[in-house]
């Protein structure tokens, strides 16, 4: 029987065929302009549906996959911390207890120190904060659309309605879950951390396994560029946030603008959000100045903000960052607001880092040089 034969059997293909019959209906119908443009709609669509279902996969399992990306970030970061205790024989599992230890007792120090600030302070920003607010409504009162005290009663009342309300009341549980959520991801990402840490190169080579050629070469240079993409950023990004915090605390201490330790806090977290975390950290520490201190020193706050982020934009971003990790505005804009959309601030946070890997595969796509074929410069033609 002709299914069970072992001699191999030759096809041979007749091609003369093809372009008369590509002419008749109803194969005809795709070979003029109109059909290869429904072809590439047909395409279009395929996949879009499958970047949407990607999408929605990733939202509806974002308790795995934020923790899973912030791991991912700042085992990238800590990359050169492991390798050089690894090249000096220190245990794996020993080089990722301490590098765990170390990032702990950095994030409890911060936070104690906020705790600290707030609390020694607090009873006189709460006595310049309700001499402010009354200053700012009398001076409200004083113009010509000024509301009414019925006004105001109205709605103060208004608010106290809705805090004994049972929509107040289903907030706070939906406030209850969003915080075990959160500290369920917290512990699943300090898991993957140590793993990533511990285990990150014998796992990169496992994802490497069925590629071969050409293809392997490929994917180790668009690892090793992500790798050294994401760390450099969260370094860089953490140093230029360390020096905006300082400069900032430094200006808030001279013109005493209460919780400038806290303050210069936010300023280092929200550095993180390009663009627009400088632009809010300095709206918040210019409210607290004019609520405590009037509108003369929020000037200056304000001040001291653009001075110190026109410095760092400017002289040390460049420096730390390198050109090759610089993208465009509109591109952080594009990825900021993708971000937000899909994943809330820590989408705002992780986009650019995700962008800039991103472009840093296309920019070793075809050598450690040479990026992909449609992203080479082109070269100016003579006459």
């Amino acid at each position: 029987m002709g299914l069970f034969r072992n001699d191999p059997q030759r096809v041979v293909l007749d091609s003369h065929d093809v372009e008369p019959k590509a002419t008749q209906p109803p194969w005809s119908l795709w070979a003029d302009g109109f059909g290869k443009l429904g072809i590439r709609a047909i395409q279009i669509i395929v996949v879009v549906a499958v970047v949407g279902g990607i999408i929605f996969a990733l939202q509806f399992l974002t308790l795995v996959t934020i923790p899973l990306t912030i791991a991912l970030i700042l085992a990238c970061a800590f990359a050169p911390v492991m390798g050089w205790m690894r090249r000096r024989g220190v245990p794996a599992v020993l080089a990722t207890v301490l590098t765990l230890l170390a990032i702990t007792l950095i994030l409890t120090g911060i936070g104690w120190l906020i705790v600290w600030a707030v609390r020694d302070q607090w009873d006189e920003l709460y006595d310049q904060a309700v001499d402010g607010i009354q200053d700012v409504i009398a001076w409200v009162q004083t113009l010509p659309f000024a509301p009414t005290q019925e006004q105001l009663d109205g709605w103060l009342e208004g608010v106290l309605d809705f805090i004994t309300s049972a929509q107040f009341g289903s907030g706070a549980l939906a406030g209850v879950s969003a915080i075990t959520n959160f500290v369920t991801g917290f512990v699943l990402m300090v898991t993957i951390l140590f793993f990533f840490l511990k285990d990150g190169p014998q796992m990169w080579e496992f994802v490497l396994r069925p590629f071969r050629g050409s293809n392997y070469m490929r994917a180790r240079r668009i690892g090793d560029k992500t790798v050294g993409v994401l760390g450099s950023y969260v370094r860089g990004t953490a140093t230029v946030a360390l020096v905006d915090a300082v400069g900032i605390l430094i200006g808030l201490l001279i013109l005493q603008v209460p919780l400038a330790i806290p303050l210069s806090v936010l300023v280092f977290l929200l550095a993180f959000i390009p663009i627009v975390g400088a632009t809010l950290a300095g709206i918040i520490a210019a409210l607290v100045a004019l609520v405590a201190n009037g509108w003369v020193n929020a000037l200056l706050v304000v001040g001291v903000v653009v001075l110190v982020n026109q410095l760092e934009g400017n002289f040390l971003q460049p420096v730390l960052m390198g050109r090759s990790m610089k993208l465009h505005a509109f591109v952080i804009l594009v990825a900021l607001t993708v971000g937000t959309v899909l994943g809330g601030i820590v989408g705002a946070v992780l986009a650019v880092p995700i962008a800039a890997a991103a472009w840093g595969a296309v920019q070793v796509w075809d050598g450690v040089d040479l990026p992909a074929r449609w992203a080479r410069p082109k070269r100016a033609v003579a006459g």
